[in-house]
Formats: C-alpha cells, structure tokens, sequence
C-alpha cells in the first residue's frame, strides 16, 4: 500500500469554470442565450453520460448540445455542435486555484484529477492549470462516468491508496460528495454555488479554494489520524 498523502479533484466546477465554459460556448452560437440555456444543458448532460458511458467526453458535449437546442428549438447547423469542444482549452481557471495546488504541493501532498472527461480534453485542461498532478483518471479510462463509483476504485486499486491517506475535494454535490460520501472518502465540498444542500455529507465545506490547505490538514488529522 501506498505511504503517500492524496487530494484527489475533481476538475470542472471544481478547478475551472465549466458553467462559464458552456454558457459562453453556446452563446457562440446562439448570441444572448447562453446563460438562459446554461440549465437547460445542464439537465440533458448527465442523461447523456447515463445513457452511455462509454462516450468520450467531447462527444458527451456534443450530444447534450444538440438536445439543448433542439429543446430550446435553436437553428444550429452541425459545426455548431462542437463549439464546447473548442472551445475547452479557455476555459478559465477559478482565482486562487494555482496557488491553492503549489501550497498543497508544498505541504507533502500528492494530487489527483478525477475527472468526467476523456484523455485528449484533460490534457488541454492541465496546461491552463500549470500545475504538476501525479495521477489522472477520467471517464475514458474507467468506462463510467461519475456519479458512478468507477473512477474512486480505479485509483484506490491502481495505486495501493488507503482512504486513511485520501480526501477528495470538489463542487458537484451529485457527481462527487454523494459516491464519495458512499465510499467513506474523506471529502471537502467546494460550495461554489451557495446551494441549499445537506452540508453533512461532507467533512468540510467551504466557498471556494482559500486556505485548502489548512482544511485538507484539518480533516485528514480529525477523521483519518
């Protein structure tokens, strides 16, 4: 078993900005829809990553791009359908993320991306990050996206990792606090959004990345020492 101390993350929502991300790519092509439409997206995506998994994340954005509009009964031709896509690689990174994950470095922490995407988009994603990270899983990796449990066992199992050396830290509620919570991971809930959900699943909540370190310390200490 692995002596290393983890933070596992999960990266859209979490490090970057996915809903400035969608909203913006769809308003490339419907102009002053694109924060309208952001829930309606936001809905048809996990149908689609349920409906199939084995889908590579690109093409997930595509799918639920075209359901999106075809709701919203936009006159898109194909080419649109990938504005998302192409648009990944600017996504921005949140304020503070960078310096949150050298400090997490810098205090003998191993990181890892947990990530609902595939190889090529996460690899784009990690050169905005600028930041090192010593394992990555996605979706195309295990086969499943989250909220399935597959991405959790594939790095508890291919790594030697004991969850008494591991928290996971992330946004989603329902694609990571809720399997993590079932695993028994430690888990730190990124609250970005404010929501008004059960703040018990989690071991910490907090607003955004400030102070990570400290929290990630704190509750490794409290609930694995």
């Amino acid at each position: 078993m692995s002596e290393k101390r983890w933070v596992t993350f999960d990266c859209f929502g979490t490090l970057v900005d996915w809903r400035h991300g969608i909203a913006t790519g769809i308003e490339l092509v419907a102009p002053g829809r694109g924060w309208e439409l952001l829930d309606v997206y936001n809905r048809h995506e996990p149908q689609v990553q349920s409906e199939f998994p084995a889908m590579r994340y690109g093409d997930v954005l595509t799918e639920a791009l075209k359901r999106t509009a075809a709701e919203a009964k936009l006159d898109l031709v194909e080419d649109d359908f990938r504005s998302l896509t192409a648009g990944i690689p600017f996504w921005p990174v949140f304020p503070g993320t960078r310096q949150a994950l050298r400090e997490l470095q810098e205090s003998g922490w191993n990181l890892a991306l947990l990530t609902n995407c595939d190889r090529v988009i996460i690899g784009e994603t990690q050169r905005r990050l600028q930041v090192r990270f010593d394992a990555v899983v996605t979706a195309e990796d295990v086969g499943a996206y989250k909220p399935a449990h597959n991405h959790f066992d594939h790095f508890e199992r291919s790594l030697g990792v004991t969850r008494d050396r591991w928290v996971h830290v992330a946004a989603s509620y329902f694609y990571d606090m809720v399997p993590a919570s079932e695993l028994n991971v430690t888990r730190v809930w990124i609250n970005r959004l404010d929501e008004d959900r059960d703040p018990s699943i989690a071991q910490a909540v907090r607003p955004d990345l400030s102070d990570l370190t400290a929290t990630v310390d704190e509750v490794h200490r409290t609930f694995n020492g």
